[in-house]
């Protein structure tokens, strides 16, 4: 057990979340993900947790770990083309993980994924919530356009398979 991580999440507190993501940084993440999706057939679900339950973290739950959980949890896995992708934050653990579907294996390497990752984390520690969750869509958007473009789409309007607005956890 780390007991700095430990105290970290039993201090956090779980309206945090709404201070670092008020309702107006959501809907401009909600916009942004709508506009994302129209470049590309792929679908993208962001989800913010505040912290671990104390005794999830003394089970050395890792927020990799986490958002696998919630990658299933949120059936982002459940999307015709298997292209759904998770930007997951965990607050506590100053943390975001991204977990692509297996439509997406072999076509995007992991340390692409990772440099959003790492994008959106030097935001947060700016605390620069709002700039940091919409370049990690826009970076997201873009490495699915790459392999999943618009153009791929069944002809007709995209059909939105999961919802735009981010979760709050």
């Amino acid at each position: 057990m780390q007991p700095r991580r430990f105290l970290r999440h039993a201090a956090t507190v779980h309206w945090g979340a709404r201070l670092a993501f008020p309702r107006s940084t959501l809907d401009a993440i909600e916009k942004a993900i709508g506009l994302a999706e129209r470049a590309h057939g792929g679908e993208i679900r962001f989800a913010i947790e505040t912290a671990l339950p104390p005794l999830r973290v003394l089970d050395g739950v890792s927020p990799r770990a986490r958002a696998l959980e919630v990658f299933s949890h949120l059936r982002v896995w459940d999307t015709e083309h298997n292209n759904g992708v998770l930007i997951y934050v965990l607050l506590a653990d100053r943390a975001v993980e991204i977990v692509a579907d297996r439509g997406l294996s072999g076509r995007i390497a992991p340390a692409e994924w990772e440099s959003v990752c790492r994008l959106m984390e030097q935001h947060f520690r700016a605390r620069r919530f709002e700039v940091g969750s919409l370049a990690g869509v826009d970076a997201v958007g873009t490495l699915l356009a790459r392999h999943f473009p618009a153009s791929q789409r069944a002809a007709g309007p995209a059909h939105n398979e999961l919802p735009d607005r981010p979760a709050l956890l």
